[in-house]
């Protein structure tokens, strides 16, 4: 599973990376997380609010920071 997490290094897009490696390790995916913060590779990607998480091709969440467990079920729900 390939999940990138956008943002350009404020606080709610460093708590989003924390959380969703969190839940990723709870959930023992076999995941690759990658934290993207180029603005202009955030935008080549449809992004328009941060941050965000993308799983494969999807965007599953924009401009806000779900908690550990509500991005579990997210991921659970995108697997």
């Amino acid at each position: 599973m390939e999940i990138k997490v956008f943002g350009t290094g404020c606080a709610k897009c460093k708590t989003l990376e924390k959380n969703t490696r969190e839940a990723v390790a709870e959930l023992g995916l076999d995941a690759d997380v990658k934290k993207v913060e180029d603005i202009m590779e955030i935008m080549g990607y449809g992004v328009s609010r941060t941050p965000a998480i993308m799983i494969g091709n999807k965007v599953v969440v924009a401009g806000k920071a779900p908690s550990a467990a509500e991005i579990k079920k997210i991921l659970t729900q995108n697997q």
